[in-house]
């Protein structure tokens, strides 16, 4: 896989699961970009995507953390995709429940430096229970029948996101239409001037 410093993390796809399946690139055929290439990203995502409280320390995050969320995130590929292209991924699914069945991390109100309320972890945050705060937001997706629904996958000719889509008409087209429609409309735009100038 690539490199990926120069892809930001997204967080458009909708969901917890899809921005965790979000952070691969190029599965259609292309050279992979995966963005959680290191346990700093990691620790950007899991910010990033709410999991844990701003201001949490995240210093367990390791290698071994690493893997666990690519494995866990490749496996959601799977479950998805297959949902969306209707076919079952049954074994994967169970493994999904299983990760789903894990504890979720405790939250807990207490004070800030400004005297405001914030949220904080119970505890120091575990891999399994960040996990598995992943694996039932995919499990509440694919039971959610108006939600499954909405599932779409990007019309980017090189882009295979999933994503919830909540527009208005429910025809939304791209993952993003800052980065996959602004490619669509370039290229669009780079075919009609090379046709007039022949």
């Amino acid at each position: 896989m690539a490199a990926a410093t120069a892809y930001a993390l997204r967080f458009d796809s909708g969901r917890l699961c899809l921005d965790l399946v979000a952070t691969v690139d190029g599965r259609r055929g292309e050279e992979q970009v995966d963005r959680l290439d290191t346990p700093e990203r990691l620790r950007a995502w899991l910010l990033g995507a709410g999991i844990v409280p701003p201001g949490t320390p995240l210093d367990a995050v390791d290698t071994a953390w690493l893997g666990r969320f690519r494995a866990a995130r490749d496996l959601l590929h799977r479950v998805v995709h297959a949902e969306v292209d209707g076919r079952a991924a049954d074994p994967d699914l169970e493994r999904v429940n299983a990760l789903a069945a894990t504890a979720p991390p405790a939250p807990q109100a207490g004070r800030g430096t400004d005297g405001m309320l914030v949220r904080s972890l119970a505890g120091a945050p575990d891999c399994g229970a960040l996990l598995g705060q992943v694996a039932r937001d995919a499990v509440d997706l694919l039971t959610d029948a108006v939600a499954r629904g909405r599932l779409r996958r990007c019309a980017g000719e090189h882009c295979s996101m999933v994503y919830l889509d909540t527009s208005r008409g429910r025809r939304r087209r791209w993952c993003s239409s800052e980065v996959c429609g602004n490619r669509e409309r370039v290229a669009r735009h780079r075919r009609r001037a090379g046709a007039a100038a022949e």
